[in-house]
């Protein structure tokens, strides 16, 4: 019976290949192993399960030769997910509510704060290092939702798959990095950490949140879909003229 152990995984290979439940089933399967590599070291945040299957994936990808569209075709039904697991953040969210009343104004004004200087030091940042205009444009919504920075990226003549690559290595330099800046700052409360975390760090900084705890992450997801809101709102008319500035 072992002996016919790998005749059957080649056959399960040979009928994934030939469907789209390939890039579904090795999506589940690699960001399976890295969350185990996550658990193993203790939920450190240098071991964060993002990174770790974005580069597995990339390399399978490439050392397979097969072409990104084909491995989305079946890997797309957990990008559908995405919307039901952003909906799903009101429930902890409600449960916090008490707290967000009285928090409420310090919030808004925190989030502003956080969205615009992210936007004028990035910009700034990228300026300074001698970055062309679409960089720059590419730049500026780093730190917003992927599908909102995208569509923010493509109106201000930014280069959207570029922007797509800044916010994915934000959320994951967030996620890794925020415990160490907290304890320097001394920042103790759950809902200042988690809200500074989602509005800078959104979905991955959110779910890094939910982590640690479930007032962090409701108020990280709070802030993820503030900040989208409001850079939707802001960030074009702010970046635009940032931009024409240089």
């Amino acid at each position: 019976m072992a002996a016919d152990a790998p005749q059957r995984l080649a056959d399960i290979w040979v009928y994934l290949a030939a469907t789209p439940l390939l890039g579904l089933t090795i999506t589940l399967l690699v960001y399976h192993g890295a969350f185990l590599i996550y658990r193993r070291s203790g939920f450190h945040p240098l071991a964060n399960p993002v990174p770790i299957a974005v580069a597995v994936l990339a390399t399978l990808l490439w050392a397979t030769g097969t072409p990104y569209p084909v491995y989305f075709e079946g890997a797309q039904f957990v990008h559908f997910l995405l919307g039901p697991a952003t909906v799903a953040l009101a429930v902890p969210l409600f449960e916090q509510l008490h707290r967000l009343r009285q928090l409420a104004l310090p919030l808004l004004g925190a989030l502003a704060a956080g969205i615009v200087a992210t936007t004028v030091c990035a910009i700034g940042l990228g300026w300074a290092l001698g970055a062309s205009r679409a960089t720059l444009a590419s730049l500026a919504p780093k730190s917003v939702t992927m599908p909102v920075a995208m569509g923010i990226a493509e109106k201000i003549q930014g280069l959207p798959s570029l922007t797509a690559v800044l916010v994915m290595a934000t959320g994951v330099f967030g996620a890794v990095s925020a415990r160490y800046l907290f304890n320097a700052l001394r920042i103790t409360d759950p809902a200042v950490r988690g809200f500074a975390l989602g509005t800078i760090a959104h979905g991955i900084g959110t779910a890094r949140a939910f982590q640690v705890s479930e007032e962090m992450g409701a108020f990280a997801g709070l802030a993820m879909g503030l900040s989208a809101l409001f850079s939707a709102l802001v960030l074009p008319a702010l970046a635009g003229w940032l931009l024409s500035l240089g």
